[in-house]
This record gives C-alpha cells, structure tokens and sequence, in this order.
C-alpha cells in the first residue's frame, strides 16, 4: 500500500497577505454632492464582499450604487452612500467605525471596544451573543408566533431578543432567550430537551406529522452567524425557494413591470456566468442577494448595481466556488428560484406597528397574544432590548392575508397601550435605492430602463475610480 504524504499548510499562512497588505478603506465626501464613497481594496477571500456589506447595512446606510472588481487575489470595491435621511456622512466617529470595521471583518469580527466608541446601537439591535439561541422552521400558520411565545412563558424561558420571517407558507425564526428561574443561558442537556420537544409539538403542523419542521437550540458563541444570513440560511435549507416564481419572461424588457426578474447567461469568453436581476427596491437589497450567492457557494468577480426610482437593476459575473461557471439548465433553475426567494422574503408585507415599551418577562406572548385574539397573523417580526426597554416592529395582516382593518388596529393599541404601540403608516425607506431622490421625486411610476450592462458601466467607473486606490492610507 502506497503511503501518500500530505504537505503541511500552517493555519497561520492563508491570513499572511492580509497582514502584509491590510485593506485599505477610503472615505471620500468630494467626488459626488449628493452621497459619500466608501472605497475598499484589498487581498480577496470568499465571503468578503458579504461581509463589507454587512458593515453598512448593519448601519442602516443606503447603498445607491456598487461597483465590484475582485479577479485574482485582489479586490475593488466602491459603494456609493448616504444615511436614511439622503445626507453625506459626516460623523467623524461613523466614518472612523466604518473604516476599522471592514478591516476588523477580516479578523473574524468587529471588537465590542469599537462599537462602543460609535456611541449609537450598531444593528442588528436583536443580536445576542450572550444567551441561548433557538432556530425554528416550519409552515406558517395564524398564531403560530402567539403559540411559540406562550409556551416559552410556560417553560420559565425569557425572551430577549426575536427575528421572525414568514415567505411562500413557511416560516423561520431565531429567538434569543434565557433562563427566566437562574438567569442566564439555558445549558442544562434536561432543560435543552425539555424545551426542544416542547416547541417542536407546537412548531408540527396540525393533522400533518409528516410535514417539515427544525427546532433547535444553540449555546451563546462569539463567532454566532449574522442573524439575517442565519435567516436565510434556515429558509433555505426548509426549501422555502420551490415554487418561487418571478415575471413569467413574457415582458422581455421589464417596461413596467414590478415583479423581481432573474435571468442567467453564459459569458464564455471568460467563463463566467452572468445573473442580472432586477425588482422593487428595498431595504437591504444587496445584502440579501449577496447572501444567497454567497452561501450557495458561487464567487462574485465582478458587478454593477444600482437603483433609480423605485426599481434596483443587480448583475453579477459569478463562477462556482470550485471555478466553473453554471453548465446545466437545472443549476440555473436553483439559482433562479433562490435569487427570488432571498429578494422576496423581506418585503414588506401587512401594517407596520412599532412597538416601544417596558420589558418584562412574557412581554412577547402579551403582545402575540393580543394579535391574534384580534384576528391579526404577524408576518414579520424584529424586536429587542435596549436596557429596561423592548423595542422593535410587527408587520401584521388579518387571518387570511388581507390588510387590516383600522377599528382593529385601535382596539389592539387600547388593549396593549397606546404609547407602546404606533402604527408605521409610512412606507419603509429603501436601504439601496437612491432614497433622497424617491423622496424628492414627483412621479412614483416605475421608469423603463435599458439593460443593465457591466461592460458600459462597470469599467467606466472602476477605471476612474482606481486611480485614486494608490493615494489610500490605511
């Protein structure tokens, strides 16, 4: 038998470049009126561009235009933003956060010592790295938030912190909760099954014991994963993208239409393959496309995106981690259906009620409660604490997925207080879009748009831009 040695890579040697060349990171409020450039280069690994993004939205920047250059071991990346108002960044200690926090992903996170020289909440507010996390999937269904609370009010579990998303009749959730007895995290192997099994009886589907459905429990981590990538990755793993359908492919130009559009081509000149995208803007747009790319192992080389009006144009030059481009039709179809799954499962769907209030142990089966003794189904949850205060937002509907009736919005602001809950009547801002220019803008018609094209834009833009990567200072 022919004993084969395997050359030994010290850990230590992928992170070499890095430390020899460290990103150098940009802030650039001169080149345009309207928005600051945050400008990035540096060596490239998989999953960089995701994590830069992270950093900004995470800030709740907006993200009008990208531009991407990552052949080779080296990356260019040039993002053109604003704050939720549409104004310049300004903030020296915003602008100093930015800059340390991208070379920080590169180390394995951001320092807790960093985010409190920012001297503001860094999102996502509902992260908890300090208590016991539980992933749940399964089918949605009216209440079934209200069920899931209540029994961990019964268990002596106090949540913390929850991040629910419900798309195409599933749904996903993390909730950070701790011990309500000791305190804590829930550690104990009893407690851990006791809780486990509970919630899995509640989280079955009624008359269907076949049907699909997780629950599990995590203990605190510092390395835990961004809890909206780790909601994207629950959802598709439930295979929440089958069925997913975007335009049918009869409006070939897009004129008018608001559906999300994906399309996949081949670039065989340099083996790529080229997924343009096109939907309503939203918040966090790009940071959910990327996700998807990301953690269904496809390396982004190069990409253009932008947003005018109300839609966001995205292309992207893409290859398989393991260096092919896409060869098959089914591959296209996964891709297709899993780009439209991650554009669609954060829209807004339903009333925005915000809630602001003291905390307290069962506050969460209170409020879900209420809701659905009025008739509401939540489709979309985000709340957290802030100190002694509980705060966060509910996007609900009445049972059967219809807007909500405003008698029944007031009667459940009278039962659970009128100060602790106000109804969000205005639209979210987008995160990606040119906010300022929506805002000022007097038509909200959806403008017919040339194709998207890397090649007249993409070089174009880098070409200037590059120039000025070699007056950076780290």
């Amino acid at each position: 038998m022919e004993i084969v040695y395997q050359p030994y890579i010290d850990p230590e040697f992928e992170s070499l470049i890095e430390r020899i060349h460290p990103p150098r990171v940009c802030i650039d409020n001169d080149a345009y009126q309207d928005c600051t450039l945050v400008k990035v280069d540096s060596a490239n690994r998989h999953g960089i561009l995701l994590d830069m993004v992270q950093v900004l939205t995470d800030l709740d920047l907006v993200i009008s235009k990208s531009y991407i250059s990552s052949d080779g071991g080296w990356f260019m990346d040039v993002f053109h933003v604003t704050d939720q108002l549409g104004n310049k960044l300004t903030d020296e200690s915003l602008i100093l956060y930015i800059q340390q926090a991208i070379c920080s992903t590169r180390r394995g996170g951001i320092p807790k010592e960093l985010q409190a020289c920012l001297k503001r909440a860094v999102r996502p507010c509902h992260v908890s790295t300090e208590h016991t996390a539980l992933e749940m999937t399964g089918r949605d269904r009216p209440g079934l938030m209200s069920e899931i609370s209540a029994a961990l009010y019964e268990l002596g579990c106090h949540v913390t912190a929850t991040v629910a998303w419900t798309h195409n009749a599933r749904m996903a959730c993390i909730i950070h909760v701790e011990d309500g007895f000791k305190g804590g995290p829930i550690m104990a192997p009893k407690r851990v099954a006791e809780v486990q099994e509970k919630l899995e009886n509640v989280v079955e589907a009624p008359h269907d014991s076949g049907e699909r459905r997780s629950v599990r429990l995590t203990a605190p981590a510092a390395g835990r994963t961004h809890t909206e990538r780790r909601l994207h990755q629950l959802m598709y793993a439930d295979r929440d993208y089958e069925q997913c359908q975007g335009c049918d492919g009869s409006c070939r130009h897009w004129k008018g239409c608001t559906k999300t559009h994906v399309t996949i081509e081949s670039c065989r000149e340099k083996g790529y393959s080229v997924v343009h995208a096109r939907s309503r803007d939203r918040t966090k747009l790009l940071f959910d496309t990327v996700c998807a790319l990301t953690d269904m192992q496809y390396v982004v080389f190069h990409a253009a995106v932008s947003s005018k009006g109300a839609m966001a144009d995205q292309e992207y030059f893409v290859r398989r981690q393991d260096g092919c481009s896409l060869v098959t039709e089914d591959e296209r179809h996964r891709l297709t259906e899993c780009l439209i799954a991650a554009i669609e499962r954060r829209v807004s769907r339903g009333l925005r009620l915000d809630v602001c209030t003291q905390n307290k142990r069962g506050l969460l089966s209170d409020l879900t409660r209420v809701f659905r003794e009025n008739g509401l189904s939540i489709t979309r949850a985000e709340i957290g604490t802030h100190g002694e205060r509980a705060i966060g937002s509910f996007y609900v509907t009445d049972a059967s997925g219809h807007d909500v009736n405003p008698r029944t919005v007031e009667l459940v602001r009278q039962e659970i207080g009128g100060s602790a809950l106000v109804v969000n009547k205005s639209p979210d801002r987008t995160s990606r879009a040119s906010s300022s220019s929506i805002n000022r803008s007097s038509s909200s018609e959806v403008e017919e748009r040339p194709r998207f094209s890397l090649g007249n834009l993409l070089w174009s833009q880098l070409e200037r831009l590059s120039g000025n990567f070699g007056l950076i200072k780290s």
